[in-house]
């Protein structure tokens, strides 16, 4: 990957050369994540192609933290699950009798911390679902205690606005790149977009299936984060087959590709590698909240870089010759 000159190492990548094993690695990538997504829709538990939080269903999320001398005892998640099973809440003028016994029960923290997501609880219902759990696994710090409460409706309206969102950001970049360059430029652009987006919804779809992993309106922000960032370094790498182009115009495709993402790489891998250092920051100190957000992140610059760099220059080369907006 790399070759010498005369005056300094310059990477290379003959993406050319190559191209056989890049789509094979992507469409195997894409292969697993569409399974991920489809066994996830087919898993009787989950019912979409990713396992959607709070945010998107609606509904109670308590938060409580155990009070521990050194280490916290562990706990059984099915003795948690056992006891709100046992118990059936009182029933409430504004609200229908909750069942709670579907609750999702999570440990972070080393068992310091219990996360308990439930249907829609009025705000008494969920200081009874406190009570219950006290003598399991109490007792909780004082200011230790955390209840979010999401409407099925708002979380309706969460869910709706992200796809437009979504699909707003694909439209302005198809008509972006559509008027810089072409329409084979722009399809291949969002062919390159979509590859990353799917590859990081499929790992997210994986871990739901193993990890209960779900997402919420932050999974969304990271998505639309991602589309930018793709489509910005693939734009890089078009830019300069544009001037190669037109500059060498004697050179076959496959040269002028060869010699853009030449060009390029060592930008590419600069811009990714100083674009991971926060994020890995995020990662190991940005706490239970930005963690999952982070390795999204992570995930989309890390494919981002090899769609803009291989998969995308890659399929340009199936032309037999370039035509470009000067």
């Amino acid at each position: 990957m790399t070759s010498s000159s005369p005056d300094r190492a310059k990477l290379s990548f003959p993406v050319s050369r190559y191209r056989s094993r890049i789509w094979l690695v992507s469409a195997l990538a894409v292969i697993i994540s569409c399974v991920g997504l489809i066994s996830s829709w087919l898993n009787p538990s989950i019912r979409y192609p990713l396992r959607p939080g709070l945010d998107f269903t609606g509904g109670t999320q308590i938060k409580l933290e155990r009070q521990c001398l050194d280490k916290c005892t562990p706990l059984k998640i099915s003795a948690i699950s056992k006891e709100l099973q046992e118990k059936t809440l009182p029933e409430e003028i504004s609200t229908s009798i909750p069942n709670i016994s579907t609750a999702r029960v999570q440990f972070l923290d080393g068992y310091k911390s219990i996360v308990i997501r439930l249907p829609f609880l009025s705000p008494t219902q969920a200081e009874q679902i406190v009570d219950i759990l006290i003598p399991i696994a109490g007792p909780f710090e004082p200011g230790g205690k955390a209840i979010d409460t999401i409407g099925p409706t708002l979380g309706t309206q969460l869910l709706k606005s992200s796809f437009i969102s979504l699909i707003v950001a694909f439209t302005g970049i198809a008509l972006y790149i559509g008027y810089r360059f072409d329409r084979t430029f722009a399809f291949l652009a969002l062919i390159a977009l979509m590859h990353d987006l799917l590859i990081v919804c499929g790992i997210f779809s994986w871990l739901g299936i193993f990890l209960n992993l779900e997402v919420n309106s932050l999974f969304a922000v990271a998505l639309l984060t991602i589309s930018g960032y793709s489509v910005n370094d693939t734009v890089v790498v078009f830019d300069r087959i544009r001037e190669i182009n037109s500059s060498q115009d004697t050179l076959k495709i496959n040269q002028k590709v060869d010699l853009a993402v030449s060009a390029t790489l060592a930008r590419t891998l600069y811009t990714s590698c100083t674009t991971l250092l926060p994020l890995s920051a995020l990662i190991f100190f940005g706490g239970d909240t930005l963690f999952w957000f982070s390795i999204a992140l992570a995930l989309g610059v890390v494919i981002g870089s090899w769609s803009s760099i291989a998969l995308a220059p890659s399929l340009l080369t199936l032309r037999s010759n370039i035509k470009i907006k000067e």
